[in-house]
């Protein structure tokens, strides 16, 4: 994983058809997508059941990038392990999972995989300077955890603008997780992000029979995203 700060999109599998995930990972991917993104959710920490390491394993053959696995678990770092082996090339654990994050960001570490911290809507970003020599990527999200399709919520742009202050010249990415559209991907892409998972957004409208409709959304989450950028188009 080179790093870059180029926009990167990461469709989120929640939204993909869960009896065709292979084909569905597939298609993304030729359709034009940088990163798959794999919500883990856990019926605690939020209030749905998702996938476990044996989903992931199972689509990993399909996945050619970045597998980009996000744990909204608690605990989690019992499961950092099995997710690594399952394949994840970035795993990403929630600043209020656990009281013990700069552990469990070296738990990350330790496998080999790049480490992802992210941060909850109601969650400020005062920790982030203590664990920086940690992480990777630090994912912002701009819905409450649980469900796609939620609606953005702006008053996160400013905590991106924060992070991106705080981090610097530092190559740590700047990830958004909820509600990215062609109408937010702007927004946060101008504060400073560069990678958007996008669940419903990319999928609306097409299936791995008629991909091609996730390639047009795809194209259009980037370029609108692009376009807030100066010096990317």
């Amino acid at each position: 994983m080179a790093f870059s700060r180029s926009i990167k999109i990461a469709p989120s599998i929640l939204s993909a058809d869960f009896a065709n995930f292979g084909a569905e990972c597939r298609a993304i991917e030729a359709q034009g997508a940088d990163w798959v993104h794999v919500d883990v959710m856990d019926g605690h920490f939020a209030p749905n059941l998702t996938f476990g390491p044996a989903t992931c394993k199972a689509i990993r053959p399909h996945i050619k990038g970045v597998m980009d696995v996000h744990l909204m678990i608690a605990p989690v770092d019992a499961y950092i392990e099995a997710y690594a082996a399952a394949g994840a090339d970035v795993i990403t654990a929630h600043l209020e999972s656990g009281p013990h994050i700069h552990r469990t960001l070296q738990a990350i570490r330790n496998t080999g995989k790049k480490a992802g911290l992210a941060i909850n809507p109601g969650s400020g970003i005062e920790q982030v300077a203590h664990l920086i020599d940690l992480i990777d990527l630090v994912c912002v999200m701009t819905v409450n955890p649980g469900f796609g399709g939620q609606k953005f919520i702006h008053s996160q742009v400013d905590k991106v603008r924060s992070l991106r202050s705080v981090i610097g010249a530092r190559p740590i990415h700047i990830e958004i997780d909820g509600g990215v559209t062609v109408e937010t991907a702007p927004l946060v892409a101008a504060a400073g992000a560069d990678v958007l998972v996008a669940g419903s957004a990319v999928f609306t409208g097409g299936s791995v029979d008629a991909p091609e409709a996730y390639g047009r959304n795809i194209a259009a989450i980037r370029k609108a995203a692009e376009m807030a950028v100066p010096g990317l188009v």
